[in-house]
């Protein structure tokens, strides 16, 4: 486990990433964790006193990465931005497996299974934890039918939801 004090910080306008709330992981400590890495990957440990499992550290340029820090971690954690946080994490090598569901339906839109094959695993990850937590079968098969679309027509899961947003389909 590698460990560092991080400071919780919000992006201003910074495209798809606005708003969110965030730590910094300095290339030195990303390069600690996953030596040569420039791509995202999953790592698990802790903020202060919320657990990390499979959370992607997302690239930033220069070597350096993120975590974003969401809402449910920020209750856990009880403390404003600009707050200082003690953070543990090593890589997470453990594989997610991707809904049967959704692997079902791939397998029928060969165009579809190979845009979604050619995003990083962490993308994958996304996708397919959106799907399962769908809570009626309804929603659930909303959502395999908006991830095909979106990957039909080669789609970043931001451009799917504004797409199923101005359908009104959220």
């Amino acid at each position: 486990m590698i460990g560092f004090t991080a400071t919780l910080k919000k992006f201003g306008q910074q495209g798809e990433k606005t708003g969110w709330t965030y730590i910094s992981v300095p290339a030195t400590i990303a390069n600690k964790i996953k030596p040569g890495n420039k791509k995202s990957f999953r790592v698990k440990g802790s903020i202060d006193a919320c657990t990390l499992k499979s959370v992607a550290l997302l690239p930033m340029g220069g070597g350096d990465f993120i975590i974003p820090v969401n809402a449910s971690m920020r209750k856990i954690i009880r403390k404003p931005l600009g707050s200082k946080v003690e953070v543990e994490m090593e890589e997470d090598t453990k594989v997610v497996s991707i809904s049967k569901d959704l692997r079902k339906c791939l397998a029928e839109e060969p165009e579809a299974k190979a845009y979604f094959e050619s995003l990083a695993k962490s993308h994958q990850q996304y996708y397919s934890k959106w799907i399962e937590q769908a809570k009626t079968v309804e929603t659930k098969s909303r959502r395999i039918a908006a991830a095909l679309h979106a990957f039909t027509h080669k789609l970043s899961y931001s451009e799917m939801m504004h797409w199923q947003k101005s359908r009104r389909e959220i």
